[in-house]
């Protein structure tokens, strides 16, 4: 019999030449079952063709009703199985093949973006397997370890002021752009990043709930590129679901009804003045981005989240269903909570989990975590004689 591990991979079988798309995983040759604990464990193993034919295909897992709420179902879709763990390695695949097939990217060529950490380690991912040189410029704010992240997937890492803002880093990567002739993603402008979600997101949710009831799509934003491609997938095809879009309350650009002024490109000319500083990495910058803004009449609702419900989501999720995301999917999940506790009897609402909790250590996520023995951990260290570490005490190691 496989390892866990093997039997985890193995059950995320897909075209492995095939980098990005929507298609079912691919049958396994056998299937056995552990009795004890009905786990499928296949007997086969793929081998992927590079990295980026793992990205999509993230699994939609149950929440138990240790947190659901009572006469509805609630589901999350973790994007954290991708190969660098978040949602954005999607965008990166897309706006990458697509600029190589435009021939706006050319072997050889700087590739340069902004973003809040999880774009830019997407980004930096597929550099390097492409052979692209990388330069990612981030606002000082966002979490140390992200930074880290991209230098070990050999990017340059370009950090900005906190004072600039999320419009601070994007000017920055256009004037890198223009003065050394760079390729931009503009994630935040680019078409492609919602098309490759409205293609492989959105089929894939499609796919999961086929002949299954679903009537609530719950997301925030960054870019906007989930809601948007998802949406249209779903409006295409579910129209009955209703589109759940997220903000922080202490960032209510959408709430505020006032637009972000443009250049001809579609990026921002300043920041929102609804906007302040909020703790959602990955959410909501300092302006309306073009690609949500082109989506925007696909939304049914939109939902306010406060900073501390995100945070105290994300570690009910971890605690109490083993499903370890960051504070944007405790965001996520907080909107959805808030939509099952007034949704009819019988809804069942999906919600997307953006990232991994690992990219939130140095943040105040963390910040009641600690890495010494407590009060309750050393009391059951002391319980037994041998192998004891008190502070203050010299170590016991055989009693």
């Amino acid at each position: 019999m496989l390892s866990f591990v093997h039997a985890v991979s193995a059950s995320r079988l897909r075209v492995a030449s095939s980098p990005g798309t929507a298609k079912p995983r691919a049958k396994a040759k056998a299937v056995n079952k552990d009795k004890k604990k009905g786990v499928p464990v296949t007997t086969r193993a793929v081998i992927h063709e590079n990295i980026t034919t793992l990205i999509g295909n993230t699994p939609t897992i149950k929440i138990s009703d240790k947190l659901c709420p009572p006469d509805v179902e609630m589901y999350v879709k973790a994007e954290y199985f991708n190969p660098l763990s978040s949602v954005k390695d999607r965008l990166a695949l897309a706006v990458i093949e697509d600029a190589e097939r435009k021939g706006t990217l050319k072997p050889g060529m700087t590739v340069v973006e902004a973003t809040s950490g999880n774009t830019g380690i997407a980004v930096a991912m597929v550099c390097a397997q492409r052979g692209y040189p990388c330069v990612i410029c981030m606002a000082e704010p966002f979490s140390v370890e992200r930074r880290k992240i991209m230098r070990m997937l050999g990017a340059k890492v370009i950090v900005t002021p906190k004072g600039g803002k999320g419009t601070g880093m994007v000017k920055k990567a256009e004037e890198l752009a223009e003065k050394h002739g760079w390729f931009l993603t503009s994630q935040f402008e680019n078409e492609a990043n919602w098309k490759f979600h409205e293609k492989t997101t959105g089929q894939e949710i499609l796919r999961d709930f086929n002949g299954k009831n679903l009537t609530h799509f719950v997301t925030g934003y960054g870019t906007g590129g989930t809601f948007h491609g998802v949406s249209k997938a779903l409006k295409a095809n579910r129209p009955d679901v209703k589109i759940c879009l997220l903000e922080p309350s202490a960032a209510p650009l959408l709430a505020s009804g006032t637009k972000t002024e443009r250049k001809p490109s579609g990026a921002p000319v300043a920041s929102h003045p609804a906007f302040t500083p909020h703790p959602v990495q990955g959410w909501t910058p300092d302006f309306i981005p073009l690609v949500l803004e082109s989506g925007i009449d696909m939304k049914d609702e939109l939902i306010p989240i406060d900073g501390p419900d995100a945070m105290q989501c994300a570690k009910d999720l971890a605690s109490k269903e083993g499903i370890f995301t960051g504070i944007s999917g405790g965001a996520t999940f907080s909107g959805a909570l808030k939509v099952a506790k007034s949704a009819p009897k019988g809804s069942s609402i999906l919600c997307m989990l953006p990232d991994t909790s690992e990219r939130y250590m140095s943040t105040p996520l963390y910040d009641q975590i600690q890495a010494d023995m407590d009060e309750s951990e050393l009391e059951i260290a002391k319980s037994t004689p041998s192998f004891q570490l008190i502070p203050g005490q010299e170590p016991i190691l055989q009693a």
